[in-house]
C-alpha cells in the first residue's frame, strides 16, 4: 500500500465506506474518465492532422482506433466520428479545416460530458443545413451544451429536433393527403414492457374537435432565462392530452360509474402501505407499487381500500379531492408552476405534493403542500430530495449529499411570481 496521509481503499475494501462517500467517489471517477478520453481525443486529433498513414501506418483514424484498441469496429467509426467533429481535422493547402462541434469539445476536456451525449450533439448538428449563418450554429450548440450538462442523449436529441425545427423552419415538403371518414375505434393497449397506452381511430368531426382542444395546451413552453422546452411534438401532445383527461374527469357534467362520479379504487393492507412496501391494487389497471399508490393518494379522487392481515376490509373510506379549489389557486400564486429547482413546467402539468405524506398524517394546508410536475414527483417519493417550506412561506429544496455536500437549499426561480 502507497504510503500518504489519505487512507487508501481498494475495491474490495468499498464495503467499507458509507453510501455518501460511494456517491462522491462515483461521481469524481466519471468526471476523471470523462477528461481522459477527452484529451485521448485530443492526441488522436493532432495525430489525425500529421497524417494518419505517415504516423502509423493505417489508412484511416479508425482503423488505427480498431486495430491498437482492439475494440468493434461500430465502436472505432464512433470514436472516430467523435474526434473528427471535436477538433480541427487536416486540409490541403491551407489552414486545418474547423471542426463541427468546438464547444463541445470544451465542455468533454471539462470532463462535463461524454460519449453518448457527445454523440447526441453531433447528430443534431450534422443535420443543420449548410446555409444556416455559423454565428447561429454556435449558439444552438451552445444550448444543447449547457442542456448536456444535466441531460442525457434522449433530451439531447429531442431539443435538437426543436433546433433544426427553429433554423430550418421550411423542413420537408408535406404530403398532400385528405383523410378518409372512417368509423370511430378506440382499443386500451397493455405493452410487453408495462407501459399502457391507446390506439384508435377517429371521423373527421371527433378528430378537428380533439386537436382544436389539444392544439393550445401543446404549445412549447416560454423560454425563461434562456431555457427553451426540450419536449417533442408527440411528447407535448402527449403531456396535453393527460391534462385534457384530468381536467374532463373532473367535470360534474360527465356520466359516472354506478352512480357516483368519476374515481380511482387503490386496495392495500394498511402495514404495506405505512412501510411503502409491497404493492397495491389499482382499479382497471392491476398491480403498482405502494411508493405509486402514495403519489397518487398526494392529489386525486382517490378511494382507499385498507385491508387487514387476513385480506378483510378494515375501512373503504370517501372519495375526496385532498387539495381544495381555493388551496390550488394559492399554490398557483405562490410556486408558478413546478416549484422543483430548474423546471418550468407551468401548473396545468402539476399537482400537489404533501410534503409530509398523506400516510404520516400530513395535513392538507398550503404549508405542507408543493406544485410538482410528474417527473420530479416521482423523484420526491423515490430519492434523497428533500423539501420543506422555508420562513419565507417559499418551498426550498435540498439534494442528496452525493449530488451536493454542503446541502445547500435551493429554489426555482423560472417562474414569475407576481
Amino acid at each position: 500500500m502507497a504510503s500518504n496521509d489519505a487512507p487508501q481503499t481498494t475495491p474490495a475494501e468499498w464495503w467499507r465506506v458509507d453510501t455518501a462517500t460511494l456517491h462522491a467517489r462515483k461521481q469524481e471517477l466519471e468526471v476523471l474518465k470523462r477528461q481522459l478520453d477527452a484529451e485521448q481525443n485530443a492526441i488522436l486529433a493532432e495525430i489525425n492532422i500529421r497524417g494518419v498513414r505517415g504516423c502509423s501506418g493505417h489508412s484511416t483514424l479508425a482503423a488505427m482506433i480498431f486495430e491498437d484498441f482492439h475494440v468493434t469496429t461500430k465502436e472505432a467509426d464512433a470514436r472516430a466520428d467523435r474526434v473528427l467533429a471535436l477538433y480541427p481535422g487536416p486540409s490541403i493547402g491551407g489552414d486545418p479545416a474547423p471542426p463541427l462541434a468546438p464547444l463541445t469539445a470544451d465542455a468533454a476536456a471539462e470532463g462535463a460530458i461524454g460519449g453518448s451525449q457527445i454523440d447526441a450533439i453531433i447528430g443534431a448538428l450534422a443535420r443543420i443545413p449548410s446555409f444556416v449563418p455559423e454565428d447561429d450554429v454556435r449558439g444552438g450548440e451552445k444550448i444543447l451544451v449547457d442542456l448536456a450538462r444535466h441531460a442525457g442523449p434522449r433530451a439531447i436529441a429531442q431539443a435538437g429536433r426543436r433546433l433544426l425545427d427553429e433554423l430550418d423552419p421550411d423542413g420537408k415538403e408535406p404530403r398532400d393527403e385528405n383523410p378518409k371518414d372512417a368509423r370511430p375505434e378506440l382499443r386500451f393497449v397493455k405493452h410487453r414492457n408495462g407501459t399502457l397506452g391507446l390506439k384508435g381511430t377517429l371521423d373527421l368531426e371527433t378528430y378537428a374537435r380533439l386537436k382544436s382542444d389539444l392544439d393550445p395546451m401543446a404549445k412549447p413552453h416560454k423560454a425563461i432565462d434562456g431555457v427553451r422546452d426540450s419536449r417533442t411534438q408527440d411528447e407535448r401532445y402527449g403531456d396535453a392530452f393527460t391534462d385534457y383527461v384530468r381536467l374532463k374527469t373532473t367535470s360534474r357534467n360527465l356520466p359516472g360509474q354506478a352512480g357516483e362520479a368519476t374515481h380511482i379504487l387503490v386496495t392495500m393492507s394498511y402495514e404495506d402501505l405505512i412501510r411503502d412496501i409491497g404493492e397495491a391494487h389499482l382499479d382497471l389497471v392491476g398491480p403498482i407499487s405502494a411508493t405509486d399508490a402514495r403519489i397518487l393518494a398526494c392529489d386525486a379522487r382517490v378511494r382507499p381500500g385498507v385491508l387487514g392481515t387476513a385480506g378483510e376490509p378494515l375501512d373503504i373510506g370517501r372519495s375526496k379531492r385532498t387539495v381544495s379549489l381555493a388551496q390550488k389557486y394559492a399554490l398557483t400564486i405562490r410556486d408558478g408552476g413546478c416549484a422543483f429547482p430548474g423546471c418550468d413546467m407551468p401548473v396545468p402539468r402539476c399537482t400537489a405534493h404533501h410534503i409530509v405524506f398523506w400516510e404520516h398524517h400530513g395535513e392538507t394546508k398550503i404549508d405542507n403542500l408543493v406544485l410538482l410536475c410528474t417527473k420530479h414527483h416521482r423523484l420526491i417519493h423515490h430519492s434523497e430530495w428533500k423539501v420543506r417550506i422555508a420562513q419565507d412561506g417559499l418551498p426550498e429544496f435540498t439534494a442528496p449529499a452525493y449530488l451536493d455536500p454542503t446541502g445547500q437549499p435551493r429554489r426555482n426561480t423560472m417562474h414569475l411570481r407576481t
